[in-house]
């Protein structure tokens, strides 16, 4: 599992693109999409990705792909927008949380199947603080980014209790036809603050 190697330049561009759709669509409504040709070849590739926003301790929108369907920096753009305005489980981003919150951009390895058959054998294969994981078990699936480990500490149990229960699923119960993958992430973070809306 090996993530896109992205340089300094190309680490604050990707953070960029996500805070400008997201300004732009505050301040005008929409936000046009990035053109990948504008852009290093680095950010043209298919890759995944997950965008989180937070002011503070509070979460205001996560949301993302796992499978990589388009250039990296249009994934971005699309995804932040979705973060701060589609994630369903949350009001929209407003104005006076732009300047303040919290950007950050997971860029994601390819999923890697993990060859268990029981939820010991996946509580010992799991590497804490490493791996993003992906439960699927008929109609339920869920994913945690490796950054949700920072909640966890290296308590693999507690880890994957939790991402059962988001997937809807009994914590410790292995189902018959349950299948997990495994990835890394790179973490960009832009921390803010930024200028206000409508002050360049």
């Amino acid at each position: 599992m090996t993530t896109p190697t992205l340089t300094p330049r190309q680490r604050t561009a990707l953070l960029d693109v996500a805070a400008d759709a997201i300004r732009q669509t505050l301040e005008h409504g929409g936000a046009p999409a990035p053109d990948p040709a504008s852009f290093d070849q680095a950010l043209r590739e298919r890759v995944a990705t997950f965008v989180t926003l937070e002011r503070g301790t509070d979460l205001l929108g996560c949301i993302g792909s796992l499978e990589p369907t388009r250039p990296l920096v249009a994934e971005v753009a699309r995804n932040a927008l979705a973060a701060a305005f589609r994630d369903p489980r949350l009001p929209a981003v407003t104005a006076n949380d732009y300047p303040v919150m919290s950007i950050e951009v997971s860029v994601l390895s390819d999923l890697e199947p993990m060859i268990v058959g029981s939820y010991e054998e996946l509580t010992a294969a799991v590497l804490p603080g490493t791996d993003g994981l992906v439960v699927a078990s008929g109609r339920h699936r869920a994913t945690f980014l490796p950054a949700v480990w920072r909640h966890f500490g290296e308590d693999v149990p507690a880890f994957l209790d939790a991402l059962w229960r988001k997937a809807g699923l009994e914590p410790g119960a292995w189902r018959r036809g349950t299948t997990c993958s495994r990835y890394t992430a790179e973490k960009l973070v832009d921390p803010g603050p930024r200028s206000p809306l409508g002050r360049g």
